[in-house]
């Protein structure tokens, strides 16, 4: 979907869900889109919005208009998880993201229909619309070439929380650009080329400004790398460096 057919896209449905008292629902949005809703939040906090994945930390989130305080009532978001395991597990291939990912966009699904997939040993979870979910759980059985079988789970959020590696690193400034190379232990040069290609990311929103000062609980996404959680802590060195401890999800 094109930018402005996207941003366009975010007030119809805020200012339905205002209008007439109903809650209203974005598709899964990727980091680019969640910061075409970042672009246009302001103009849309009136119809008042969550934003959520269907765990905590996800990559790919909805959108919900309608506020459960001025509406008077609640309503989940649309979301389910299926787990995704082998057949036979110890003839299952070792399988990726992108296989499973894959696998999916075989089935002719639209990507706006599918959240996050986390992957464990040769098994995935997958969050999904719940209206895409049934079709999934009966045409998708196979990934690569590995026979599957899908089923819907519940307490999703507990049986996927992924344990980030804590990494300690020194830098001169929280500045995000270093915080960044020191993290995936690349050049500055490297580091740099991330932001000219608008692939940094600083909670949903895109990072055009290299030089942003991080904050405890700032949640750093860099495309091609992952991402990090800038942690509590920050302490001087005896040489004058900053010691940082970074949440790092692989």
């Amino acid at each position: 979907m094109e930018l402005q057919q996207l941003k366009n896209r975010f007030h119809d449905l805020a200012d339905r869900s205002y209008t007439q008292g109903v809650f209203t629902f974005t598709g899964f949005l990727g980091l680019g889109e969640q910061d075409a809703f970042w672009q246009e939040e302001q103009k849309l906090k009136y119809a008042g919005y969550t934003v959520y994945g269907g765990c905590e930390n996800a990559d790919r989130v909805m959108v919900r208009f309608g506020s459960a305080e001025e509406l008077g009532y609640e309503v989940p978001f649309p979301i389910v998880c299926i787990h995704i395991r082998p057949l036979v597990s110890k003839f299952a291939d070792d399988l990726t993201h992108r296989d499973f990912l894959g696998a999916l966009m075989n089935l002719g699904i639209d990507r706006s229909t599918i959240g996050d997939i986390k992957v464990g040993e040769k098994q995935a979870y997958l969050f999904c619309q719940d209206t895409i979910g049934e079709f999934i759980c009966e045409n998708l059985d196979k990934v690569r070439h590995t026979s599957v079988k899908c089923s819907v789970t519940e307490s999703a959020e507990d049986l996927v929380q992924e344990e980030p590696e804590i990494v300690c690193v020194q830098v001169q400034s929280v500045r995000v650009d270093a915080v960044l190379a020191k993290v995936y232990n690349m050049s500055r040069e490297k580091s740099l080329e991330l932001f000219r290609s608008g692939k940094v990311f600083v909670n949903g929103r895109l990072c055009e400004n290299n030089a942003r000062t991080l904050k405890a609980g700032d949640i750093v996404n860099a495309r091609g790398h992952g991402k990090f959680r800038l942690e509590e802590g920050t302490r001087e060195t005896r040489k004058g460096k900053l010691a940082i401890e970074a949440a790092v999800y692989r």
